[in-house]
């Protein structure tokens, strides 16, 4: 019974893998027929060469037969005729097939371009959750690796498998016309080749899909590792790292070579079959031959069984173009698993949800004033672990409200739900007394501008950095912003001043002139609401000081969210929510708190005695 189970069980896992790969195939296919015209042609250039050697045996055929005719008298007018007409046709299949290659190619770049910029552009409506559960180095192996393996499989294997089919179907024919009995043979070998190469493909498709899923597990590793080379020098876990690293290769080695070892065992056992079977035409056919020569009248008595030698020379020759795509297409079986194992992980990050659609009607926000409340919110990130509880917070335009508490106290979190990162659970956040779930995302974030602990430079001039939130800003208003921030003279010290060229996320500047320049890019932005996140902690004590002196004058009928663990920054904030376990435990000003002696005096006590 157990067993039984068993073997329904896989039945039903083969029957949905049957499925999903024809699904993948399917979609595969559509990026091809996105181009028609060049696809339409591209079948024409192929048939047609595919026709034109085909007629080359029979051609070859006949001229052996015009030789032997003549008995020691040659017929070289018929012969010349077979041999001149062979080579135009071969010559034609030749010019046609390089046309077919050329244009294969102009296909491939239009449909790795369209992949790319559909993956790419998906990836731009995901949710922020997305990019926090899913390693960089893996959404990078899907628009690299990925997209290049289905590409190939698209502008080559699709294609090859059509050819082969009409190389098979038109050389089975001409064998027919030729000697109907010979073809028995192909009747035991073509079905042995079938069975087996349906049997290893069944077990092959997991491999593959397992070797793309390691290899995207290795990529996302060494980006991690890579990105964080300061740390693990600082911490001289080289070796430690070198050692992970080596496991996770092994792993995607291990991978590699399993799929690659059972794939490449196709190609040569359909190839040893195939040329069994040629083997055994060569042998009936050369005793047709003999028979047909030596018995009289056996071309009456025997018509079906009746061969020339041209036309065994010709049988075997169209023997080998009935079997090479048999084997070519067991070949190309392992390079379509790849692709299918590819395209499926390619799929799947272009089936994963976007950002939940703006409701029918939202509100664009404008002349936003910067009045936010947080009506009895709770939040969790995963429903069985809420971080925020009940919470309740109310920004008068204009104010600016700190956030401060432990680490993991939900400061972040706060934010994430102010620019709708996130979706509150329960309750409501509202700005000018509009629920944010009732406005346009974008009308709601151009309403912020905000600057975070971790810095993000794009490759480009200082100018273009700065100017990121308003592109026409005018050279004036970056200028006023850098001189508010702080970095003009420094910037201004630099051989290309403002043109220079920020490159890599901006390594080729200090860690703490990068957070200067984001700074300058907030200030310079035209939004009601700011948000700071750890805005200063990259810089000393001096600069901050004169950027919190530059910032409040700026920041004057804004509102204003702060997040700050050092709370020196934000004595001067209107109203300090002391945010522990997802609740607002305490609120009021610096002066108000410290006569409290609750835990905000306990954490602005610890910091300073």
């Amino acid at each position: 019974m157990g067993k039984s189970r068993s073997l329904n069980s896989t039945t039903v896992d083969q029957k949905q893998s049957r499925a999903t790969k024809m699904r993948v195939l399917r979609r595969m296919s559509k990026y091809l027929f996105e181009h028609p015209f060049m696809v339409i042609l591209a079948l024409l250039l192929m048939l047609s060469s595919n026709l034109l050697a085909l007629a080359g045996p029979k051609l070859s055929g006949e001229a052996i037969d015009a030789i032997e005719a003549g008995a020691g008298a040659v017929d070289l007018s018929t012969v010349g005729f077979y041999a001149l007409l062979l080579v135009v046709f071969y010559a034609l299949s030749a010019l046609l097939s390089y046309c077919l290659s050329v244009l294969m190619v102009r296909l491939s770049q239009k449909i790795i371009y369209t992949m790319r910029r559909q993956v790419f552009s998906h990836l731009i409506t995901l949710p922020v959750g997305y990019f926090d559960t899913h390693a960089t180095g893996d959404i990078i192996s899907h628009i690299s690796y990925d997209i290049d393996t289905v590409n190939a499989s698209l502008s080559h294997d699709l294609l090859q498998v059509l050819a082969s089919i009409v190389t098979v179907v038109g050389a089975l024919v001409m064998m027919v016309s030729i000697s109907p009995v010979l073809i028995l043979v192909f009747v035991i070998t073509v079905p042995i080749s079938i069975l087996f190469t349906k049997y290893k493909t069944q077990r092959i498709r997991p491999l593959f899909k397992k070797r793309s899923m390691k290899l995207g597990e290795l990529n996302g590793f060494a980006e991690e590792m890579l990105s964080g080379q300061k740390t693990i020098r600082a911490y001289s876990r080289e070796a430690v790292i070198v050692d992970r690293f080596d496991r996770r290769n092994d792993e995607a080695v291990e991978a590699y070579y399993a799929a690659d070892y059972h794939g490449a065992i196709i190609g040569p056992s359909v190839n040893f079959i195939n040329n069994l079977s040629i083997a055994l035409v060569t042998v009936f056919g050369g005793v047709l031959y003999m028979l047909s020569e030596t018995v009289v009248d056996f071309e009456v008595l025997y018509p079906a069984f009746f061969l020339t030698l041209g036309g065994v020379s010709a049988f075997v020759q169209y023997s080998r173009k009935f079997a090479g795509p048999i084997n070519e297409l067991a070949n190309i079986i392992s390079e379509l698993q790849s692709a299918t194992a590819a395209a499926e992980r390619v799929f799947r990050l272009i089936d994963e949800a976007p950002e939940t659609p703006d409701v029918e009607n939202a509100t664009v926000l404008s002349d936003v004033k910067g009045d936010v409340c947080f009506d009895h919110v709770r939040f969790g990130y995963v429903p069985e672990k809420t971080i925020l509880h009940d919470l309740s917070v109310h920004a008068k335009p204009g104010t600016t409200v700190a956030i401060v508490g432990p680490t993991g106290a939900g400061k972040t979190t706060v934010i994430n739900l102010l620019m709708r990162f996130y979706d509150v659970n329960d309750g409501a956040v509202s700005v000018d007394g509009v629920d944010i779930r009732e406005a346009t995302r974008a009308s709601l974030r151009q309403g912020f501008t905000m600057v975070l602990q971790d810095t993000w430079l794009f490759c480009g001039t200082i100018f273009d950095n700065i100017t990121y939130g308003k592109e026409n800003a005018t050279m004036e208003e970056v200028v006023a912003a850098a001189k508010a921030a702080h970095i003009h003279e420094y910037i201004e010290s630099l051989p290309q001043g403002y043109d220079t060229v920020l490159t890599d996320d901006g390594v080729n500047i200090s860690k703490g002139q990068r957070q200067l320049i984001t700074i300058a890019r907030a200030m310079l932005a035209d939004a009601s609401m700011l948000i700071l996140d750890e805005a200063t902690s990259n810089v000393d004590s001096r600069t901050e000081q004169q950027i919190q002196s530059a910032m409040k004058t700026l920041m004057e009928g804004r509102t204003c969210f702060v997040i700050a663990h050092r709370l020196s920054t934000i004595q001067g904030a209107d109203v300090i929510l002391v945010v522990k376990d997802g609740r607002v435990i305490e609120s009021g000003n610096h002066e108000a708190l410290m006569k409290a002696g609750g835990f905000y005096a306990s954490l602005y006590n610890s910091q300073f005695t």
